[in-house]
């Protein structure tokens, strides 16, 4: 079959690979029918050393269940499947707490030798945990907002969740990627009032402002930090969204962020000492929290808005490609003339 594999900063190829197969009885393989480039992939298409690679990548997919293992119960042949961004058996102590991306047996994708989501099939482990059944076709039109619930949507969503934005609050989101975009969408639908998206690409920030977005703030530093307080009377907002990862985004965080209010970090963090001193958050009574979506706890409570078409989260995907494509939207994520890449393998 055809994968995806990274062998260094900048070098991703699709090539053959073994077949995936059944190997534990609690496993289901999936053909994968839908698949995409995550903007956290990225980080190590620019900075991967050839010493760690080839990796398999993708972590974001749906698909048809080809085979169950013999403990399988919850799943049949046939059926169409999204899968979130880390596995887990849904029975754990984390996993009964909402917190699958901390499950005792589970994992992340990355960590599955010889599995990734931009292929043509995938062994699922832990899979009556894992897999979340569509009631769509394959080829349906929500394809593409469906498939948002696997990573982005759900990332953006529990952003806003652990910012505890509520009727009413204000909210800045930093930055006006696919995440950024839908954290955006997300406080919209939990009642924020104000919304700042801090956002230099246009095309990036209109869609922003279709999901909710008050103000766009395009600066960046100082002038950006200012900028934010001048729109919200000096003050901040209560409620930070940070969807980067890097330094510089956090720094604009903690420099927007409203006396009392919170800071939510979903970007994959690339640093390892963030300030939170007196200056940064102690004296300001700052609340600091987030950490990777637990994707698989939302899905059941954003499938509907979809289905109705309440929301649309697929907008998001600007450019669609087949499995050999996968390296050509790598690099147009990585120069930013695409925003998500949609793969249909």
């Amino acid at each position: 079959m055809k994968a995806t594999l990274m062998y260094g900063a900048g070098d991703v190829r699709v090539e053959q690979v073994r077949d995936s197969t059944i190997t534990e009885p609690t496993d289901a393989l999936v053909r994968i029918t839908a698949t995409c480039v995550c903007g956290s992939d990225l980080h190590p298409y620019g900075s991967m050393s050839p010493d760690d690679g080839p990796a398999h990548m993708g972590h974001e997919f749906i698909g048809i269940v080809e085979d169950i293992g013999a403990e399988v119960t919850t799943l049949r042949t046939g059926d169409l499947v999204v899968a979130p961004f880390a596995f887990s058996d849904g029975t754990c102590q984390f996993c009964r707490a909402g917190l699958q991306t901390s499950c005792e047996q589970g994992g992340f994708w990355d960590g599955l030798p010889g599995e990734g989501g931009q292929a043509e099939a995938i062994r699922v482990p832990l899979a009556d945990g894992t897999l979340f059944p569509l009631p769509v076709a394959a080829d349906s039109a929500l394809i593409p907002s469906l498939l948002t619930i696997s990573d982005v949507l759900g990332t953006g969503y529990h952003a806003a969740v652990r910012g505890g934005v509520r009727q009413g609050s204000t909210v800045t989101v930093v930055g006006d990627g696919a995440v950024g975009l839908l954290a955006v969408l997300s406080a919209k639908r939990l009642g924020a009032e104000q919304i700042i998206l801090m956002g230099r690409h246009q095309a990036r920030t209109d869609l922003g402002r279709e999901f909710g977005a008050t103000d766009v703030v395009s600066a960046r530093g100082d002038e950006g930090v200012a900028a934010v307080r001048d729109l919200t009377g000096g003050f901040g907002t209560n409620v930070v969204l940070e969807a980067v990862g890097h330094l510089p985004a956090y720094e604009q965080a903690f420099g927007v962020v409203r006396v009392g209010g919170t800071i939510s970090r979903v970007g994959v963090p690339q640093y390892d000492d963030a300030p939170i001193g007196f200056a940064s958050l102690f004296g300001g009574n700052v609340t600091l929290t987030g950490g990777p979506a637990p994707s698989r706890a939302y899905m059941e409570e954003l499938l509907p808005p979809i289905l109705d078409g309440s929301i649309e989260p697929g907008k998001v995907f600007d450019a669609t490609t087949d499995l050999d494509g996968v390296p050509g939207g790598y690099r147009d994520m990585a120069d930013r003339t695409s925003l998500k890449v949609l793969v249909t393998p």
